[in-house]
């Protein structure tokens, strides 16, 4: 059985303090291993960006299966207030199951509203790991986007082909494979989400 690979520890990213670099998307894209801290407040999100839907399907070449979605309850109004303490809502665990990992091809449709100022290079950026071993990293861009507007962003992924022992590995350890996601408008970090993922039989 595998174990997660090891590497060097960031000192940028110590355990509850805020990162001190310049967060760019150049920073992230180097990252080894999955942050310990957020790399922003939940106050740099100065554009009002809000996912209020998620979904995510396996494409084959003549259909597709629904695997996630979640959708905002329209009634859970965001009041202006905003507790920095609070990561739950930019945190997430996802049970998924060994038979996720042979799938080749992973489609997901975020949608999200905007407030009242454009977004201009407007970037994703996911990183997964498995324990400190990186797996697979993805960079998307939309290059607009209109203010006031609720809009869908689609984005295939092609899945990375793991090695037999590296799959087995990430199978028997629940919640070991994380993702950080950073999100920038004109190279400037906006919002930083995190996941966990289990991909055994169990969702315990």
């Amino acid at each position: 059985q595998a174990s997660p690979g090891q590497s060097r520890r960031l000192p940028a990213c110590s355990k509850g303090t805020m990162a001190t670099v310049e967060v760019s998307p150049d920073y992230v894209n180097s990252l080894i291993r999955p942050t310990e801290v957020f790399l922003c407040p939940l106050s740099a999100n100065v554009y009002k960006i809000d996912f209020i839907a998620f979904k995510i399907r396996a494409v084959d070449d003549n259909s597709e299966t629904l695997l996630f979605e979640i959708r905002k309850d329209p009634e859970d109004e965001d009041d202006g207030v905003i507790d920095e303490n609070d990561d739950s809502i930019r945190s997430i665990k996802y049970h998924f199951g060994p038979t996720f990992l042979d799938f080749k091809t992973i489609g997901t449709s975020l949608e999200f509203t905007v407030g009242e100022h454009p977004l201009h290079n407007f970037r994703m950026i996911e990183r997964h790991y498995w324990g400190e071993h990186l797996i697979k990293s993805y960079d998307f861009t939309l290059p607009f986007v209109i203010p006031n507007t609720t809009n869908t962003w689609e984005v295939i992924y092609t899945m990375p082909e793991l090695d037999p022992q590296v799959k087995e590995g990430i199978i028997n350890t629940p919640w070991a494979t994380k993702s950080d996601s950073f999100y920038f408008v004109n190279d400037r970090l906006v919002m930083h989400n995190k996941a966990e993922y289990n991909y055994s039989p169990s969702p315990a």
